[in-house]
């Protein structure tokens, strides 16, 4: 039988991260009535990321663990989605950023009637905890782009915990073509443009100063990824075939 929900953890040199994050994983899962499973995708790193995970796995028979040689957050999403099971998938940072325990704010019966709910930093109700001002403002700066070049009036797309229903992540993701910063931008234009319904999820986040964001080197990312976006929009490579 398959499970109601996926959670899916990209991973990439969190060996020192990623142990207290599964065990909050788990223990929050295992108060839920629903089934579930967790995959997490190492992809490409250089410290024990993959020996820790796997170590978690012979204690949880729901944990599965994948490596994927290709780096790139996108990439080890989009290999997650192909190995997840459940009716609902959930991706999720390593860092936990986000409480776990919010994850059911993202679910039935709390929400209905969606396609993909993406936490938001930004939505009514949302806190920020610990960001430095200039963090908070330079993600401003990159929203401001995203919402004038590929998606108007989402105010956060950035925030790395996004759920939807299975069927719509097998439409989706096989129209992705980036695997870097940006993937799950050009993620959102696509559902966009196929007609789903994305709806923003207040959610309570604090910040980690051991973030992998760079400003600088993102920012030029972002921008070349937001044109390679409009212009896979304007070749017609998002539209469904017949």
């Amino acid at each position: 039988m398959s499970p109601f929900l996926s959670i899916i953890i990209p991973a990439y040199n969190e060996e020192n991260r990623l142990p207290n994050s599964l065990e909050q994983v788990f223990r929050f899962l295992e108060k839920q009535s629903y089934g579930s499973e967790v995959v997490v995708v190492e992809n490409g790193s250089t410290d024990k990321t993959f020996e820790v995970a796997e170590g978690f796995a012979t204690q949880h028979k729901t944990l599965r663990v994948i490596h994927n040689e290709q780096r790139g957050k996108g990439g080890a999403v989009l290999r997650g989605v192909h190995e997840a099971h459940g009716e609902y998938v959930f991706i999720c940072d390593a860092d936990l950023s986000m409480p776990i325990e919010e994850i059911n704010k993202f679910l039935p019966p709390v929400l209905t009637d969606f396609d993909i709910a993406i936490g938001s930093r930004e939505a009514p109700g949302a806190v920020r905890y610990d960001e430095p001002y200039y963090r908070h403002l330079t993600g401003r700066v990159f929203n401001m782009l995203i919402r004038l070049m590929v998606l108007p009036n989402l105010q956060d797309t950035q925030c790395g915990f996004k759920c939807m229903r299975a069927v719509v992540a097998r439409d989706i993701f096989r129209f992705q073509t980036l695997t870097g910063w940006a993937f799950d931008v050009e993620l959102l234009y696509i559902a966009r443009r196929h007609g789903h319904r994305i709806l923003e999820i207040p959610i309570d986040w604090y910040f980690n100063a051991d973030s992998k964001v760079r400003v600088l080197r993102d920012a030029w990312r972002m921008f070349v990824d937001l044109l390679i976006i409009r212009f896979n929009a304007w070749r017609g490579r998002y539209d469904r075939k017949p």
